[in-house]
């Protein structure tokens, strides 16, 4: 499946929000005619009810190129019904919801019904996210060939090599904007208690977070090495690692914990 067949069988997003409306305007500005999109959405945002041409709540009749299922988890086995009548192998279909394996979906749309599960994380919604993505049995290279173009509007995309994978994957960069979000308070609250005015104190570290995270992705060193330049011998910084890198209480042991809860959790809750 390709661009052609998407622009001409057409697109069905079965729920659209913050990342979808995303992913949408990315789709539209690289082509996509509105005309192509049907969008099933119990309260659609002003945008959506604002693009000429767009189908709103209203399933085609016959099956679309692509289905993609946006819905939180939780109400997802109540929309599988609407689109089950598309199941088969003549529709692709794409998954953002979190949590879900690949077998819920087959067993409301059959294992031969082409699948891509794909985890954005939130950065998505401003077009620096990161996807990971792996199809089931039925999805050839072309589907995820495709799928890949597609969530590349808002970001990188990664393919994994197995679905095995995908806890991990939402342990790092699915759940990892929140432990960064929460990297920026505490900085923020470190330097308020040192004297600076609170509003100053979040202003430096969200610009500290945001400018060395920009720096990491455009540089071609590794982390590492960006963290050894700013260290001197001996100075203040590296009193600070000291601090940050002890292997008892430091961010590596930390983190690693925080990941395996994340993932811990996650196989409770597919169970």
């Amino acid at each position: 499946m390709d661009m052609t067949d998407l622009k001409t069988r057409g697109l069905v997003i079965v729920g659209c929000g913050k990342m979808g409306s995303a992913m949408l305007k990315g789709w539209l500005a690289n082509g996509l005619a509105p005309s192509s999109v049907t969008v099933i959405a119990p309260r659609p945002s002003a945008w959506l009810q604002s693009v000429e041409g767009l189908r709103l709540n209203a399933m085609p009749d016959t099956p679309p190129a692509m289905v993609m299922l946006g819905v939180k988890p939780q109400i997802m086995p109540d929309v599988m019904p609407d689109v089950a009548r598309f199941a088969g192998g003549q529709t692709l279909f794409l998954t953002v919801a979190a949590g879900l394996p690949i077998a819920f979906y087959e067993a409301a749309l059959g294992a031969r019904t082409p699948l891509v599960r794909a985890m954005p994380n939130t950065p998505s919604a401003i077009g620096r996210g990161i996807t990971a993505i792996v199809g089931n049995g039925a999805a050839d290279e072309a589907d995820l060939d495709l799928c890949e173009r597609l969530l590349g509007a808002v970001g990188q995309v990664v393919r994994l090599e197995g679905e095995s994978q995908m806890n991990a994957v939402a342990a790092v960069s699915g759940s990892g904007p929140a432990y960064v979000f929460h990297l920026i308070e505490t900085l923020a609250a470190a330097g308020e208690a040192e004297g600076l005015p609170a509003d100053m104190a979040l202003k430096l570290a969200k610009a500290t977070v945001g400018g060395a995270g920009a720096l990491a992705e455009e540089s071609d060193m590794l982390p590492s090495e960006l963290r050894v330049q700013v260290t001197s011998k001996g100075g203040t910084t590296a009193e600070a690692l000291k601090v940050l890198m002890d292997a008892q209480t430091g961010f590596a042991p930390l983190l690693k914990r925080a990941v395996r809860a994340n993932i811990n959790r996650s196989e409770e809750l597919a169970k």
